[in-house]
């Protein structure tokens, strides 16, 4: 029957009933034409055949997710964008939507300048240490710690073998979505909500940023501290590696001359050495 009708004809005959009626895939160009015959006769897009809407399910999780952070998109497709890795991708070839990196890229933009505005406004500190504080707050460890405490880690699309991992590379992902959501609720709300998005997660943090002084990295922490204490810089030294060289594990200790203060297990030469200092700052042995 469908052959009979133009798209136009369908859609005004699906207005005028309750029962679907099949159409042939159209290209996106020819959908878009007939958008204001769906707003005049009052169609919803997503119960035309032929043209993909999200799963119950997704709807519902979204639903939830979205009333965790007091926002509802009128883009589901944005929200979902944010929450696709790129591993989920390659697992899912059908898949029509984007992964969300160039939100990623949209998102740490939006929220470097709402940090560094507020700081600015907020803080008569020196440029190097509100450079500090806003390092702090966009690091990728405070990121996902927010992101896991407004529960992206229950919503994100990941692959199998992503899924799985625990690590610092699930750490990462999840600063990355926190970013990528950041950058959707620009494009779909503006600038004001995502400045508020941003003043409710992030800048919330910044209090006990200040008070621990978090804003200092344990290195440079440390190393103040000993250089304080003994007038000497500490030192960086591998004492063993392991792994083969997708997963290597480093274990580095930090040294004042010869003798040994703290000790660091990572992924990395520098997540160790940033471990390593915390021990020794723990330990206060020098």
């Amino acid at each position: 029957m469908t052959g009979n009708f133009s798209l136009r004809k369908q859609l005004k005959l699906l207005a005028a009933t309750s029962v679907p009626i099949p159409l042939s895939p159209k290209p996106l160009s020819e959908l878009s034409g007939c958008l204001r015959v769906i707003i005049k006769y009052k169609c919803q897009p997503f119960a035309l055949e032929g043209v993909e809407r999200l799963p119950f399910e997704t709807q519902m999780d979204q639903s939830n997710f979205e009333s965790k952070i007091n926002i509802k998109f009128v883009n589901q497709d944005l929200l979902k964008t944010a929450l696709t890795h790129r591993s989920y991708l390659n697992e899912n070839r059908s898949y029509r939507l984007p992964h969300n990196e160039r939100l990623e890229f949209l998102g740490d933009a939006v929220l470097e300048l709402v940090a560094t505005e507020y700081l600015y406004r907020n803080f008569p500190n020196p440029e190097g240490e509100l450079t500090n504080f806003r390092s702090a707050l966009v690091n990728y460890r405070l990121l996902s710690t927010i992101a896991k405490e407004i529960g992206i880690e229950n919503f994100i699309y990941l692959s199998h073998g992503e899924a799985k991992d625990t690590g610092r590379a699930r750490q990462v992902i999840l600063a990355n979505a926190l970013e990528a959501l950041i950058g959707a609720v620009y494009l779909d709300q503006g600038m004001e909500p995502a400045k508020k998005f941003i003043e409710d997660f992030v800048l919330t943090k910044l209090p006990a940023i200040i008070n621990e002084q978090a804003y200092l990295d344990p290195k440079s922490k440390l190393q103040e501290l000993v250089q304080e204490r003994l007038s000497i810089t500490p030192i960086y030294k591998v004492i063993s590696e392991s792994g083969p060289d997708h997963a290597k594990n480093f274990v580095i200790g930090v040294y004042i001359s010869d003798r040994l203060i703290g000790e660091g297990t990572g992924p990395s030469k520098q997540d160790s050495e940033v471990e390593a200092a915390k021990n020794a700052l723990q330990k206060q042995d020098f």
